[in-house]
């Protein structure tokens, strides 16, 4: 031991330790702690101090574990042999004790908690932890506390939501940077320092001593553990071994920083003090070792600078020397260390014509390469170097939660972060690297968030440590490593570089963790002052931001079909929004007053640069290259959105931010040329692209993108569009989309660009686009709230929207800007427009949720199609939004027909955009309105509605936004000679309207009609040439003007643009393709915009003169203009409503259209019969005829379809039963006809051909959940509350069957009760009949048939063919009549002496089984199906294995089940009467059929018989004799009644004699009573027994005697007194009595109660058997009317005094004689057994319904006990915890830990708890899930949101409230038994849920 010791302390120099002694017991070590302690206590403590040093070096030494671990040498050094784990946990004891100072570790840490000073919680969490957020306290967005301090606190009513955390995180109560103080928890409310004591010195100063050693080591550990790998890729199996070896220590580290405030700040000491580390790394003395580990360190920290690809370094890490200005990416900190002087100072050399990429290229890659750049990292204290290895190790968990842990020290949370920065860059590097790289940017950001989201400290360290250089320079570090060369435009020469959308780093995100940092620090005022403030970032940053200018290009396929279609697309949107959009929005949201202009400018400023370098560089002159699109123009959009909020916030002068024209003019090229691509993806011309291409335009419109997408696009093209040339930018725009050449007056036209398929899509394209680029005011003058409410007006036009679908939608562009989507303003525009629509339940409907539908006011004003087309993402979403307007305006009484899109009045244009209504007021567009009015009009070739109702909305956007009134005496007649001059006079549009336009010189290809003839007067003589008519006079004018405005504008020259531009020099410019053999015509127009627009009126409407100007009957018309009449309704109303308002806007236009209406229209080209159209009116006469063959067909089948809906569903016609039930009586006897639902033939079932019903045989324990009490039982939510089954029905059952097998004989046990409470089986059907034939070859096609369907074939399931419903078997239909139960109504007068001996003959004769016949062989079949049904321990009870016992009881079982399943359906009484519904698809009848007839294989030896027992009086000796050989029978007293008449029935041949039936339930009822009087005796005390015996006695001979309840009760006591049945009472007594005291009524309520389910289940059978219906009646007369319409009660009974029970009782012997016949056997059993007789004798008969467990109001109560509850089994916390809703069962979820034999366990407790049916609420999803044998599916929730939704997943984590009808729809499908043919979604869970 010493000599190891001194071996191991050669490290430093060595004092004498005399007086050490050596390290073994506990003892020593506390001795030698407490020794130490006190010589460091001491003034002079230096030897002390050596002492603990050597000691220390000694326990600690580094060379031991790791050797040991590698070598696998054993460690045979001090502190214990045993390998390295011994060594390790000694060191850590020894640690442990010397903290301690000798005392115990465990008082030691409990006292210094006692000091602990932090009001900060801190807790630091890991993925997937539950944690709390609340908006309304947080100050930052990523606030998040942990439950505790959530629950502690007091949120009520704030906007608060639980979540999963992805990544990690930490609470931050008591943190008043992150969150208001309102929001602290009790625990973390301010404390003040002072009342928290001073922390004794000696208590932590063996911690001060220890501590530093104890990391140091820790430190060596993992250098010696880290091998710097071969390929650079460390091999993470070594790490991870190292990491385990590691794990007590950093444990022991996690535990100190959890004892609190006092000891945080001794470690905060240790970690960041200079010296101490120092002195350890540096005294290596001449320890090996040491210097082993100190050369792997220095190797670990070379590769620790930021190298470029090139492998050129370019900088290290330095540090700041002082003075340092930050230039643009200043490596960073040193000034030496820069990116290649990059200052503002450089912008006189940025010339054109060096190219962008290479300039960028060289600035960022030749660096100077001076010493000061090559270095690396360099550490200082072991705060830094352990960040150094926790990044090298990839962030292990550990590690990381003890540096976070420590957070809530303020010093060490200031160091931890400039630790941070200084590694940033190694971090980034490090992950590019990684494998793991998903896991290591979660644990980044675990860290990250918790630093940069609070100010102060971003403050700190931006201001200290250039954070915004070193994230700017890291981000562009890593992008550069993936740049591709741009093919845009100019692909050959083309100098920009984009980013490589499929590379790993943009495919994975794994650029997330650095951008997510860069959008948190940014959302700190002061952080994103200083970047809008410094102009070298700035450029940097749009540097960065051109790398995805471009990205991702399109090309479009024109020949095949693109072989693979690559998913960039979703890498490359993701990029743009996340790294320029995210950062955007950013700094945007601190730029919103007049006092931040000067940050507008800069930006402008640097991002118009970094544009004009990009044209630059992509050799871009006018005209974008052909079939190209790239959807990321990220510059374009800076540039758009921060004028915008130039302009809406800072009142900037918006032209003062704007460049030139021809800027303007390029920049709008690439934003329109998107436009256009997205109308060609619409028109299916990118179709040999892929579906991709489609995804691409999708997402671009999409709710989380349009904002920094679309919406900047539209904006900057506005700002073009009202700067620049009207008719050039108009122009365009129809040339960009392709449909130049279509806008000409010649009927047929040539398209060089465009095949004739699209140019309809096209045309309507470019119109919606200027319709929307005129209309839409999102940027142009709308407030926040205004914008909101148009947005979600949209929405909710569209469809109906859930709450938080609409949150979702209507995106807000920065999650992160704070302002929360669900804050006020949401919540009251959304109360403003829309309507709360709560959710419905349809029983067997789909689960509605809560929906928001729009007011009618909003769609009578607000509803705006533009907004609408903007937002759509499918095209179908505008259709679904028009088809509920017209469902609003039809159903409002509005306007009855089809209705065309509304117009909407805009907001007012902000001044700064005046320009663009300038559009409007232009040649170039009234050219193309008049053209295209003009080939409406003509019915020219690929025009639509669309197209007309768009050039109305654009004819009235003019006129609603004309510029100045224009003057009357303008002349208004235009002479012929002008006609080819130019087109139109001015260019207002109010004036040009009226201008006539005579002639028109078009190029037409030479087969057009109009070169036939000369002149084109409108002689309709050849109708084709009037169905397609056209011209092409201004096409090329479009082209020429656009050219010749460019020119212009470049040369800046003004002298061309006098002259006017004539259609026929244009010729000159026809596309370079195009046919020769163009020629021109002259065309006779002779109309004007008016004109046409009236004629258009008459073609609409299809009537003559059918506009009739409304101011000449109603001169008010033009005095108030808003006239509701023309606010919706179709084309007509839109012609009229744009002609009132010309009319409005000049006196000219009135009086022409007035003129326009006097002259006689000519008519519309008239309609002469040619050869064609007899033709096509053939056609449409033939086509009539078949239509009404066609709907003859359908009438018929309707009809059928009609009536199989009657017999299928709930109909509620009693007429209408099912087929099989003949609803008249007829005397005749008719036979049964059913209708075969797969042939279609009717007919009766026989032997050799039986029919079938169609049933779902299921095993069901939903009676065995009864309970006796009325309340249901409460899911548990505490450790207290706990659900025991005792008292279930089962349960009860059960304990029975047992007592009664302990005492009496087996077989006679089997038949004394029934089973099937639990796992009976059930028999539903749907009430169609098949031939079994038929269902045979049926069942083989589905099993041929390879589709996957949701049930098994080879289990025999299918679904009906006919109503599809679920099922697993066929029940045949006994052959014979329907009726003939009427010949066994009519009422015998045999006496019931007379009727017990046939009975018991007929029971007594031996039932053989029918011949071998079909319906014997299937009656067989379905009795296997039945008992296959159910598992073997629900049908076995017998002591011997497989007797016949056992199936005899299980038979009559299945009968008892399911009548008492029926009665439960009808709510456990019998009070409503009538065939419920239950009753009306009963299958009870052809089921007794078979039951009977297998019951009647087994004869009951006729000994044996209860009936004997209960008809005759036996003679005394027989029943005694042989008692003491064998078990005694069991007494006819202890016999279950109702188990009794189900034997006694099916025993009897099939079909029963009604007398026989009432006769049997006469004497059954008379043991029943008898019963329940034994049961009251034994209930009562003894004085009332005493009593009753003797009131009694006296009454025995009055002459009603055996109908007295009175008289019978006294006799039965008087009996049972003989024995000893009320003997051993003592203290049993108070258990069994009842406290009241009994009076008559009492006594008479409790035999009717005792009583009553007897007579239920009875008549309900009564009903079944016979037909007859049942009465309803009150409750309180159920027994009365239930037993006289059982034939119990003697007709003359009168009804005026009371009702008595006892009046039913009809003895069929004396009834003293068997009274005191059946008392003597319990009186021979209680001789025994007195007490297990006495239990015997009190069954509890009254059953309430079963209920699924009751769940409390809030769900959360629900989430918090349950989601970290250990399971009992396995007793680990789940993955997936779910619970069982019917008994409170707590299971593991597909959970391998509890998987038994196969079976996971919630497939083994829905077999144990439900025989196969289970219901289970995960915990963790709120939903419910249903097992049913083999398949499962999801239900849905009960617990939804204060919106009516469900949040599966809990993925928004709003509180959820139980939603009571759901719950009940639940419950319902579970006692009814109908999960199978409601859920619809079902599948296979093969044993693994």
């Amino acid at each position: 031991m010493a000599a190891a010791a001194a071996a191991a302390a050669v490290g430093g120099p060595q004092p004498p330790q005399p007086e050490l002694p050596a390290p073994g017991l506990a003892v020593d070590k506390a001795a030698t702690a407490a020794h130490l302690k006190a010589a460091l206590s001491r003034p002079d403590n230096r030897a002390g101090a050596e002492e603990l040093q050597a000691l220390l070096e000694r326990v600690l030494s580094a060379e031991r574990p790791l050797t040991a671990a590698a070598d696998g040498e054993e460690a045979a050094a001090a502190g214990g042999g045993g390998g390295p784990g011994a060594a390790e946990e000694e060191a850590l004891e020894w640690c442990k004790c010397l903290l301690a100072g000798g005392g115990g570790y465990d008082e030691f840490c409990a006292a210094v908690r006692a000091y602990d000073p932090a009001a900060l919680c801190g807790l630091v969490w890991t993925a997937n932890f539950v944690a709390y957020r609340c908006r309304t306290c947080g100050i930052s967005p990523c606030m998040s506390l942990c439950a505790e301090c959530f629950h502690q606190g007091d949120h009520t009513g704030h906007d608060f939501n639980m979540f999963r955390s992805q990544a990690g995180g930490a609470c931050d109560c008591g943190d008043s940077n992150v969150m208001r103080e309102s929001g602290f928890c009790k625990r973390h409310q301010i404390k003040s320092s002072s009342n928290i004591p001073c922390v004794p010195k000696d208590l932590l100063m063996m911690s001060e001593f220890v501590l530093p050693r104890f990391i140091f080591c820790l430190i060596q550990y993992l250098r010696e553990g880290y091998n710097e790998p071969a390929a650079d890729v460390p091999s993470e199996k070594d790490l991870n071994k190292v990491l385990q070896l590691l794990e007590p220590q950093i444990s022991f580290l996690e535990d100190l920083t959890k004892m609190g405030g006092a000891m945080r700040s001794v470690l905060t000491q240790v970690l960041t003090n200079q010296q101490n580390y120092k002195d350890l790394t540096s005294g290596l003395g001449e320890n090996a070792c040491a210097k082993k580990s100190h050369e792997k360190y220095l190797i670990a920290l070379k590769s620790s600078g930021l190298t470029y690809p090139e492998d050129k370094l370019v900088y290290g890490i330095q540090e700041p020397s002082a003075g340092t200005s930050t230039l643009a990416v200043q490596g960073f900190a040193g000034a030496t260390g820069t990116l290649g002087q990059l200052d503002s100072s450089d912008e006189e050399d940025q010339d054109g014509s060096q190219g962008l990429g290479k300039r960028k290229r060289v600035k960022l890659s030749s660096s100077t390469k001076d010493q000061s750049i090559m270095d690396v990292l360099k550490h200082k204290s072991f705060l830094e170097e352990l960040l150094f290895w926790t990044i090298k190790y990839e962030f292990p968990q550990k590690m990381v939660t003890f540096l976070l842990n420590m957070l809530p020290d303020q010093e060490y949370k200031v160091a931890f972060t400039k630790t941070f920065v200084q590694h940033y860059a190694f971090i980034m590097k490090t992950l590019k690297k990684s494998h793991e790289s998903d896991t290591m940017s979660n644990r980044i950001v675990h860290i990250s968030v918790q630093l940069f989201s609070n100010e102060e400290l971003a403050r700190q360290v931006t201001e200290e440590c250039q954070l915004l250089d070193i994230m700017v320079t890291v981000l562009l570090y890593m992008m550069e490593s993936c740049l591709i060369k741009s093919e845009l435009q100019d692909e050959e020469n083309s100098l920009h570089v984009v980013v490589n959308c499929g590379e790993a780093l943009l495919k994975n995100n794994t650029y997330w963790p650095l951008v997510s940092d860069f959008i948190n620090i940014l959302s700190h005022q002061s952080v994103a002052k200083r970047f809008l403030e410094d102009h070298g970032l700035l450029v940097t940053w749009m540097n960065f931001v051109s790398f995805f200018q471009g990205m991702n290009l399109n090309k479009r396929e024109l020949n095949e079909h693109v072989e693979f279609e690559s998913q960039t697309y979703y890498a490359a949107f993701a990029a743009e929004l996340e790294a320029c959009a995210q950062p955007m929005w950013g700094l945007l949201s601190h730029c919103k007053v007049r006092e931040t202009q000067e940050y507008t400018r800069n930006v402008v400023r640097y991002c118009l640069e970094a544009l004009q370098d990009w044209f630059d560089a992509i050799n871009f002159v006018d005209e974008p290259a052909p079939n190209q699109v790239t959807f990321h123009l990220p510059l374009h959009r800076y540039y758009a959105m921060f004028l915008s909020k130039a302009v809406k916030c800072q009142e900037l002068d918006l032209d003062s931010v704007l460049p030139d024209q021809e800027m303007l003019m390029k920049l709008m090229i690439h934003p329109l040329q998107i436009q256009a691509s997205l109308a060609e993806i619409h028109s299916n011309m990118w179709v040999r692209n892929g579906l991709q291409i489609k995804g691409q335009a999708m997402t671009y419109v999409q709710s989380h993108f349009c904002n920094s997408m679309i919406d900047p696009d539209i904006y900057l093209l506005q700002v073009c569009a009202s700067r620049l040339d009207p008719d050039y930018f108009i122009s365009s725009v129809f040339e960009r989309f392709k449909v130049v050449d279509l806008l000409t007056m010649a009927s047929q036209h040539q398209n060089t660009v465009l095949d004739a398929e699209h140019e309809r899509s096209m045309l309507e394209g470019a119109l919606t686009f200027l319709v929307i680029l005129l209309s839409l005011r999102l940027h142009l003058g709308m407030s926040d709230d205004e914008i909101l409410r148009a947005e979600m007006v949209a929405q909710l036009c569209m469809n109906d929207r859930t709450h938080s679908s609409l949150l979702d939608l209507i995106s807000n562009p920065n999650p992160k800007s704070g302002i929360i989507p669900g804050s006020y303003s949401f919540e009251s525009v959304l109360s403003a427009v829309a309507d709360f629509k709560a959710p419905v339940f349809e029983p067997g409907g789909s689960m509605q949720q809560g929906m928001y539908t729009p007011k009618a006011e909003v769609w009578d004003q607000e509803f705006d199609p533009v907004m609408v087309i903007l937002r759509t993402v499918y095209r179908r979403d505008v259709q679904s939004a028009m088809d509920r307007y017209t469902a609003f305006l039809k159903q409002s009484g509005k306007f009855p027909g089809n209705p065309w899109p509304p117009y909407k009045k805009r907001t007012p244009l902000h001044p700064s955009y005046k320009g663009l209504m300038r559009l409007l007021h232009c040649k170039t567009l009234h050219i193309v309105l008049f053209t295209l009015l003009y080939k409406i009009l003509m019915d020219h070739q690929n025009l639509s509605e669309h197209v007309l109702c768009m050039v109305l909305y654009l004819i009235e956007l003019g006129l609603e936004n004309s510029a100045e009134e224009e003057s009357d005496e303008e002349t208004s007649v235009c002479g012929p000679e002008r006609c080819h001059d130019s087109w139109f006079p001015g260019s207002n549009l109010v004036s040009n309207m009226r201008h006539f336009i005579n002639y028109v010189r078009v190029r037409v290809p030479e087969t057009a009609p109009e070169v036939k003839r000369d002149s084109l007067a409108s002689t309709s003589s050849d109708s084709l040439s009037s169905l397609q008519n056209s011209g092409t006079a201004q096409v090329f004018s479009l082209v020429a003007e656009r050219r010749k405005k460019f020119q212009e504008i470049i040369n800046r020259s003004s002298s061309e643009a006098n002259q006017v531009v004539r259609p026929k020099t244009s010729s000159k410019w026809s596309a370079p393709g195009s046919a020769p053999q163009l020629t021109t015509a002259i065309l006779e127009i002779k109309e004007s915009i008016l004109s046409l627009l009236i004629k258009l009126h008459h073609k609409l409407s299809g009537k003559q003169n059918s506009y009739y100007p409304p101011w000449l009957d109603d001169i008010e018309i033009l005095i108030q203009p808003e006239i509701p009449k023309y606010n919706h309704g179709d084309g007509i109303t839109a012609v009229e409503r744009i002609l009132l308002k010309a009319a409005l806007q000049s006196r000219m236009n009135k009086r022409i259209i007035e003129e326009i209406c006097r002259k006689v229209t000519p008519p519309v080209p008239p309609k002469k019969i040619t050869a064609a159209e007899k033709k096509t009116l053939d056609k449409e006469e033939r086509r009539q005829k078949a239509r009404e063959r066609q709907q003859k067909l359908l009438a018929e089948f309707a009809s059928r379809q009609k009536s199989f809906m009657e017999t299928a569903m709930d109909v509620d016609s009693p007429e209408n039963d099912i087929p099989m039930e003949i609803t008249t009586a007829e005397p005749q006897v008719s036979e049964a006809v059913y209708d075969c639902v797969i042939c279609g033939q009717s007919g009766p079932s026989s032997e050799d051909r039986p029919t079938g019903l169609v049933v779902l045989l299921q095993a069901s324990s939903v009676l065995g959940q009864c309970r006796d009490n009325i309340d249901p039982k409460k899911l548990p939510i505490t450790e207290e509350e706990q659900i025991y089954p005792w008292d279930t029905c089962a349960a009860v059952h059960d304990v029975r069957l047992s007592l009664l097998q302990r005492y009496f004989k087996d077989s006679s046990c089997l038949l004394a009760v029934s089973i099937g409470w639990e796992g009976g089986v059930y028999v539903q059907t749907c009430g169609h009949t098949l031939h079994i034939d038929c269902h045979k070859s049926y069942m083989e096609s589905l099993r041929n048939d390879q589709v996957l369907q949701g049930f098994s074939v080879d289990k025999g399931e299918f679904t009906c063919p006919l109503c599809r419903q679920f099922a697993n078997s066929v029940l045949p239909c006994y052959p014979g009549s329907n009726v003939e139960s009427n010949l066994w109504q009519r009422p015998s007068n045999k006496s019931i002496q007379d009727l017990i001996k046939e009975v018991e003959e007929l029971q007594g004769r031996p039932g053989a089984f029918p011949s071998e016949t079909n319906l014997s062989k299937e009656m067989e079949s379905v009795m296997k199906d039945i008992k296959n049904t159910t598992q073997k321990k629900y049908r076995d009870y017998s002591k011997t294995p497989g007797s016949p016992d056992n199936d005899f009881l299980f038979m009559y079982s299945v009968a008892r089940t399911n009548l008492e399943l029926e009665l439960i359906h009808r709510g456990g009484n019998l009070c409503s009467g009538g065939a419920s519904t239950a009753g009306k698809r009963s299958c009870l009848n052809q089921l007794f059929h078979v039951l009977a007839l297998h019951m009647r294989l087994y004869s009951i030896d006729s000994e044996y018989n209860p009936w004997r027992k209960l008809t005759q009086l036996v003679e005394e000796e027989n029943s005694q004799q042989g008692n003491e050989e064998q078990q005694p029978e069991v007494p006819v007293l202890y016999h279950d009644v109702t188990s009794l008449l189900l034997i006694q029935i099916l025993m009897m041949p099939q079909p029963l004699r009604k007398d026989h039936f009432t006769c049997i339930v006469k004497v059954l009822f008379t043991l029943l009573y008898t019963q329940a009087l034994v049961a009251l005796s034994v209930k009562s005390n003894e004085e009332d027994r005493s009593a009753w015996k003797h009131t009694g006695a006296l009454k025995k001979n009055t002459c009603d005697a055996e109908k007295s309840y009175e008289v019978l009760l006294s006799f039965v006591i008087s009996e049972l007194s003989k024995g000893k049945l009320y003997h051993e009472e003592g203290t049993q007594e108070c258990a069994m009595v009842s406290p009241v005291a009994w009076s008559p009524e009492s006594m008479e309520k409790y035999l009717q109660d005792f009583c009553l389910p007897f007579l239920r289940i009875t008549s309900l059978l009564q009903h079944h058997l016979f037909g007859e219906d049942l009465p309803s009646c009150q409750e309180e007369e159920e027994f009365s009317v239930l037993s006289s319409c059982l034939g119990l009660l003697p007709t003359f009974y009168q009804t005026e005094h009371p009702f008595i029970s006892a009046s039913c009782l009809d003895w069929p012997v004396p009834a003293f004689d068997i009274i005191s016949q059946w008392c003597l056997e319990i009186n021979s059993f209680t001789e025994r057994h007195a007490e297990q007789g006495k239990a015997l004798l009190i069954q509890e008969s009254r059953w309430k319904l079963p209920h699924l467990l009751q769940l409390p109001e809030n769900y959360n109560t629900i989430f918090q006990y349950y989601h970290r509850k250990t399971c009992s089994v396995c007793t680990k916390v789940p993955k997936d915890p779910a619970v069982c809703l019917v008994c409170g069962t707590f299971v593991c979820l597909k959970g391998l830990c509890c998987k038994q034999q196969s079976y996971c366990e919630c497939v083994l407790h829905s077999q144990n708890c439900g025989a196969g049916t289970g219901i289970f609420l995960l915990i963790n999803a709120s939903v419910i899930i249903i097992i049913r044998g083999h398949r499962f599916c999801l239900w849905g929730s009960v617990y939804l949101d204060a919106h009516g939704e469900e949040d599966r997943d809990l993925r928004r984590g709003k509180p959820l409230y139980i939603c009571k009808e759901r719950y009940k729809v639940l419950e319902q499908q579970w006692i009814s038994h109908t999960f199978d043919h409601i859920n619809k979604r079902w599948g296979p869970h093969y044993n693994g849920l």
